[in-house]
């Protein structure tokens, strides 16, 4: 049966919020029909109704970038650069991300599983709808496998739609420590071949910096995407400046991430090819950051911004996507707009999905009911989650 939603406000993401008070009617998976409720059409006239008591509505939060599949914690890392150490100097002294490798390689399918889906159900609990799931913490063939294999699982076991994203040229494994050619030729590229073949990747992505991988190095890997038939992207500029989202332009990618030095050249190359720029306040926050991303001149440019957790075990241990908007418009001076947006419309768009991320006739039925009268205080509240319930594929969580 169609259900019908009245008496709320909708943010429709159309026109800015594109704020209104019709009604919507879902019928299966798709918002079918919205308008006045004077102006129903017949056809519905029987939908289930469902009063919504002046509340806020939204499409479905989306978070494009996460790397919840991992073991273990890194809590003394966070006291060591709390004690003056850096993040490349953790990472060059074994710590960083490959600590993290350590004890995810060691973990089992069913333990990464039950720990992602404990990350997954805080993140759906705030309202989230469609996840994006990197691999990157096993940096063998087999290991990367294993975390792709899990990333996949989470979106069978729990109402949430989720993309999956190779991520083997993460780090330079240990055992290729000085060879991150021979890593590139041997893992990375074997892996997303591997993983494509057994349909457990949607999109590639590389780190391009200088404790991880070169543009050159990272350029191998695209051309191996590229000649799988699948999108890239790019963790570019998040340390250094080294052209990565240029090259991450030239392979026309969903987005380039984190982006804080990247210079006017990066912001003219995205804004040429359409790419989305990922904002990800989260690492910035734990890391004590105070080179911030070039937000105005991506706004100048017309570079769509999306927002997203980062959530991972080193640079962000966060699940809440709702603090990463305040977190972006706090530190970073984006508007409650452009947060919602980056979370909405443009986080779509950076996963590469037209069929979500706003409210209109012909999408996806994925909402978000909020305990709300206005966006903004999606932006405002720290820490708050005003969820009242969601709808996932035109269905109301349990």
């Amino acid at each position: 049966m169609a259900i019908l939603l009245h008496n709320a406000i909708l943010a429709t993401m159309s026109d800015g919020y594109g704020l209104s008070q019709d009604a919507i009617v879902i019928d299966g998976d798709q918002i079918a029909w919205m308008g006045g409720l004077t102006d129903l059409p017949a056809t519905y006239a029987r939908a289930e109704r469902h009063d919504l008591a002046g509340r806020l509505v939204t499409p479905a939060l989306i978070d494009c970038h996460s790397h919840i599949v991992f073991a273990g914690d890194r809590a003394a890392e966070f006291e060591m650069r709390l004690n003056g150490a850096s993040y490349e100097e953790v990472a060059r002294a074994g710590g960083g991300i490959l600590s993290t490798v350590s004890a995810t390689r060691a973990a089992s399918e069913a333990a990464l599983l039950a720990n992602a889906l404990t990350r997954a159900d805080q993140m759906i609990a705030g309202g989230v709808a469609t996840l994006e799931i990197k691999s990157g913490y096993g940096l063998t063939v087999a290991d990367e496998m294993k975390l792709l294999r899990v990333a996949r699982e989470v979106g069978r076991q729990r109402p949430l739609s989720v993309r999956v994203t190779h991520l083997a040229a993460h780090a330079i494994a240990p055992e290729y420590t000085g060879r991150a050619g021979a890593y590139i030729d041997e893992v990375a590229i074997p892996s997303l071949q591997a993983a494509q073949a057994e349909g457990l990747v949607d999109a590639v992505d590389a780190f391009c910096e200088g404790i991880a991988f070169s543009p050159a190095q990272v350029e191998r890997v695209f051309l191996a995407a590229q000649a799988l038939g699948l999108p890239v992207k790019l963790h570019a500029e998040q340390l250094s400046d080294l052209k990565g989202a240029v090259l991450a332009a030239r392979f026309k990618a969903l987005s380039a991430d984190h982006i804080e030095y990247m210079g006017v050249d990066g912001v003219a190359a995205l804004a040429r090819s359409g790419s989305v720029a990922v904002i990800l306040p989260g690492a910035f926050y734990t890391l004590r950051e105070t080179q911030i991303p070039p937000i105005a001149a991506l706004r100048a440019a017309g570079v769509p911004m999306a927002v997203a957790t980062d959530c991972n075990p080193g640079s962000a241990p966060m699940t809440s996507l709702t603090l990463a908007m305040n977190m972006a418009c706090t530190l970073f001076r984006m508007t409650p707009l452009e947060a919602l947006q980056g979370t909405t419309l443009h986080a779509a768009r950076a996963l590469g999905l037209h069929d979500r991320g706003q409210i209109a006739a012909g999408q996806r039925a994925d909402l978000a009911i909020w305990h709300a009268q206005h966006p903004a205080e999606l932006s405002y509240r720290i820490g708050a989650t005003p969820l009242h319930t969601r709808i996932f594929g035109g269905r109301f969580d349990a």
